[in-house]
């Protein structure tokens, strides 16, 4: 008999599965707080639940978290972690420390189906979806890793993005789960204000995302005509910019709150003035903020980061517009852990 994993199940499902084992329901949040605490591995050690109860889920359930198979430490202080998954797959995820906070790139899928033509994780092809419980893990995972070591003792992980291996809204259903995982208050207990995912533009799944979630929402927009986004992103071949600003234009959301559109600097291809008022134009309406992230050259792709005075002219042609423009400083570019750098190097 297949055993039940446990850590795919948000508290409703967890207690559905216990009351289906004849359980009383109080036991499903009992459970569940029990399989989110620190270094928890054994049934066994969950010890309010009664013998009988740790024989029955021993024998119809079971819990396991990916396997950290390898640490990486960047000289700015990002760490990144390669798990091994069950089947033998891996992926990556990133801890970028900050001084008042901890956030992890989390990855969603093992490789990527979407082929951006800048990005590394997209040359492994698309293997297979995380489950929830594999995407839970890595949060799990790093957590435990932060409690153990002194040197950032009492800094717990506050902030998660959907920003690692593999397209989140290609993964909907397993996200969502992970989703209501990570913010149930008896478990890990993250504010849902405290989670970003990022899309390359699935649009179907956009407003869904807002609709069951009250996460925040960052778009991988990269360009703001159609003919360099299909060069760059495949996915504007079937969802082209009008489709996708339409979306971001109804997505669901409280006044206050706005998107975070990721724009990649590519020298010589979508770094010009012209990009810029452009990209000022189209995100008109649209409650937003602008991430611009100068390209991180990779071993094998043409692409070019363009030179610092170029940056600059297309932010500040950006704040003329009205628009708040964060350059993103790259983060752990020397161990391959940054933005579209991903693509288990750690992996033996």
């Amino acid at each position: 008999m297949d055993k039940t994993d446990l850590t795919s199940l948000p508290l409703p499902r967890l207690t559905e599965f216990l009351v289906s084992l004849g359980v009383p329901k109080y036991r499903g949040t009992q459970v569940f707080a029990w399989l989110y605490r620190p270094h928890i591995t054994d049934f066994t050690e969950m010890t309010d639940l009664p013998r009988q109860l740790q024989q029955t889920l021993a024998e119809r359930a079971s819990f396991a978290w990916p396997e950290i198979a390898g640490v990486e430490r960047s000289r700015d202080g990002t760490v990144k972690y390669g798990f091994k998954l069950r089947d033998g797959s891996y992926i990556e995820a990133v801890l970028i420390p900050e001084d008042e906070r901890n956030t992890l790139c989390v990855s969603s899928q093992v490789g990527c189906a979407m082929g951006c033509e800048f990005c590394l994780t997209g040359s492994m092809g698309f293997k297979r979806n995380l489950t929830a419980g594999e995407i839970v893990g890595q949060v799990v995972r790093v957590r435990d890793r932060l409690c153990e070591e002194e040197a950032i003792a009492g800094r717990n992980l506050n902030n998660l993005v959907f920003m690692g291996m593999g397209e989140p809204l290609a993964n909907f259903a397993n996200l969502v789960d992970a989703i209501d995982i990570l913010v149930e208050q008896r478990g890990l207990d993250f504010s849902e204000r405290r989670i970003t995912v990022s899309t390359c533009g699935l649009v179907p799944k956009i407003q869904e995302l807002g609709l069951k979630t009250k996460v925040n929402l960052a778009v991988s927009l990269h360009a703001a005509d159609d003919t360099t986004r299909e060069r760059l992103m495949p996915i504007n071949r079937k969802y082209p910019l009008a489709d996708l600003l339409s979306a971001c234009r109804n997505f669901p959301m409280p006044k206050r709150k706005r998107i975070m559109f990721e724009y990649i600097l590519i020298q010589g291809v979508n770094d010009s003035v012209a990009d810029a008022e452009l990209l000022a134009e189209k995100l008109r309406f649209i409650p937003c903020k602008i991430n611009l992230l100068p390209y991180n050259e990779s071993p094998g792709l043409p692409f070019r980061r363009p030179v610092d005075d170029v940056i600059d002219i297309f932010q500040k042609t950006l704040w003329k517009a009205g628009y708040t423009v964060l350059v993103r400083s790259s983060r752990g570019a020397d161990i391959s852990a940054a933005c579209g750098q991903l693509a288990c190097r750690l992996a033996p």
